[in-house]
């Protein structure tokens, strides 16, 4: 160990590094500076002289070989001198390894480019699927409105309650509590200037026209949304969708447009609960935070607050409905034949609903926006 040193030898324009002795991962950082101080300009030939060496390790293996290409990217020739066997085939042991590895790296790119691709073709695949599933929704939605005998009513009032009845409470609350956030902090803003009869338009327009209807919305996906998916994937899974048209039953008559048309009919009423309850909440914190009593709220809401406004927020309730139920029946549909899969359509079914509600929802404030309504 002792013997071990870098020594160099220059000849017209060829430098060559002589190594001796052991070349080690302790000697690396020794040699490393001594390289660093030769001008390497002078010299159009480097020649690593390895023939001294009786013992070289993996990592100053990586190190020659890095000196090796940092020589040949100065445009240097640059020759390697190898005399024990021992020597060479741990260097090229290195070279070979760093070689495979820069190939699985360009595989690795390869498969980024193929998983992109084959991700945007599984999309494109899953979008003709739905807009097929909506066909099919559509033509039964056409042939029980030429024939009303076929109108599955108790299915449809049994949707209602489990849907949207049993919901009442949850949408109510959650609309006054959202109410009460947004009377609080803008209470303090408006006193700030004065401005504390000016809460009354900000709840109407902001409850009755955005907040209501997406709050509802966003409940609905999550709890009724879900629900259809779960109960429709589960069916699929014990086959009771197959024993159903076996035995003559349309699915599509007894199960998917039932909940359909029970969102449709009760989307533009749960909007109006939330509507009143989060207009409530804002009235209260208007009185005890900013002293606006109940009556003049009132008077204020009936002057400043256009019919129009609660007809937009109300009106966004059907296509919401279809978005929801349609995307969440969809995906009831989809699921396989192992539980695992209820529980990825049934999250993909709320994620997918409250993105594409949110995406009608800009839709629809653009619209009416540039419309003057």
């Amino acid at each position: 160990m002792n013997n071990s040193f870098l020594k160099t030898d220059s000849k017209d324009d060829i430098l060559t590094l002589i190594f001796n002795g052991e070349l080690t991962l302790y000697k690396i950082n020794s040699y490393q500076i001594l390289l660093n101080q030769i001008n390497f300009s002078k010299f159009n030939t480097i020649v690593i002289d390895l023939k001294n060496l009786n013992f070289m390790d993996t990592a100053s293996a990586i190190f020659i070989d890095d000196l090796s290409k940092e020589m040949l990217k100065k445009n240097k020739k640059t020759q390697i001198d190898i005399n024990n066997k021992d020597i060479s085939d741990t260097l090229k042991l290195v070279q070979n390894t760093r070689k495979n590895d820069f190939s699985q790296s360009s595989v690795k790119k390869k498969d980024i480019l193929k998983n992109i691709g084959e991700t945007a073709y599984k999309y494109y695949l899953t979008f003709l699927s739905f807009l097929s599933f909506l066909g099919k929704l559509f033509i039964h939605l056409l042939y029980i409105l030429k024939n009303p005998k076929n109108i599955r009513y108790k299915e449809i009032l049994f949707e209602i309650n489990e849907s949207a009845i049993k919901a009442f409470f949850i949408i109510a609350l959650s609309s006054f509590l959202v109410g009460i956030v947004i009377a609080y902090q803008s209470a303090n803003q408006l006193s700030l200037y004065g401005a504390n009869i000016f809460i009354v338009d900000m709840i109407g327009l902001s409850m009755l026209r955005e907040l209501s209807p997406v709050i509802t919305a966003v409940i609905i996906a999550g709890r009724s949304g879900s629900s259809f998916t779960a109960q429709i994937g589960a069916m699929k899974i014990t086959q009771e969708l197959d024993a159903m048209r076996s035995m003559g039953f349309e699915p599509y008559l007894f199960l998917v447009l039932p909940k359909l048309i029970a969102l449709i009919i009760m989307m533009p009423i749960l909007i109006f609960i939330s509507d009143f309850t989060a207009v409530l909440g804002g009235m209260l914190i208007a009185n005890l935070d900013l002293g606006i009593s109940f009556n003049l709220f009132l008077d204020r809401f009936s002057k400043v607050i256009e019919i129009r406004h609660f007809l937009v927020g109300i009106g966004k309730g059907p296509f919401f409905a279809v978005l929801i139920a349609s995307i969440a029946i969809y995906r009831g549909l989809m699921v396989k034949n192992d539980t695992q899969s209820i529980g990825y359509n049934t999250t993909k079914s709320v994620v997918e609903s409250i993105f594409a509600v949110i995406i009608c929802d800009a839709i629809f404030s653009i619209i009416f926006t540039n419309l003057g309504i």
